[in-house]
């Protein structure tokens, strides 16, 4: 149960406390946030966030909506925290990177905020703050009622959160080396460890 206030019209059971092992399982949500369209998608994976994991929700969304918003794309921006699964220290992100580039066929452009910055990222105050307040107070029992839980998630200044559900369980640990990226990656002359871009092979 998350903090906070939940209003019923009778009680509420549920366990005092909780134990990973009884869990259905472990819900982790990945957001992309469409700055022009003030519109979130949050895809829910079950486990553990990996690179991969995050690479298939950025290729998810844009095979369902963002190639429908930008059909004359020739590169996409994406804004980036400095740790976790996405970290720009790790060889598995950047390989996943242009993993990325040749799905879509398109110049990936990726920004990383400094650490310990990630509060400015619009993503951060624009949606998962809306986000946890649709699942304060919530016994949250199934993916299912996560993820409906999520998608109520709005602003009265228009913000859509459109939330999905990935099936697939994602290896932890997967490891890659500098050796798989080198020459692939392009890096900015300012700031080049936090700013980068991978472009696809034809």
């Amino acid at each position: 149960m998350r903090e906070g206030t939940s209003l019923a019209n009778g009680q509420i059971d549920g366990p005092d406390h909780s134990f990973g092992d009884l869990n259905e399982g472990k819900a982790v949500p990945h957001g992309i946030y469409d700055l022009r369209h003030n519109k979130a998608y949050i895809n829910i994976g079950n486990g553990s966030e990996t690179a991969e994991f995050i690479i298939d929700s950025i290729i998810k969304w844009w095979d369902e909506y963002g190639k429908k918003h930008y059909p004359d794309a020739k590169k996409i921006l994406i804004l980036c925290d400095a740790g976790g699964a996405n970290s720009y220290r790790h060889h598995i992100f950047k390989t996943e990177i242009i993993r990325l580039a040749q799905e879509l066929g398109l110049q990936i452009v990726i920004k990383h905020y400094p650490s310990y910055a990630s509060k400015w990222n619009p993503i951060e105050h624009r949606v998962f703050c809306h986000v946890h307040h649709a699942i304060s107070g919530v016994f949250i029992r199934t993916f299912d009622e996560f993820r409906k839980l999520v998608n109520r998630a709005k602003t009265k200044t228009g913000l859509v959160v459109v939330a999905t559900i990935i099936e697939k369980v994602y290896e932890i640990g997967k490891r890659a080396d500098q050796e798989d990226w080198e020459g692939k990656i392009r890096f900015s002359d300012i700031l080049p460890q936090w700013n980068y871009s991978a472009s696809p092979v034809f």
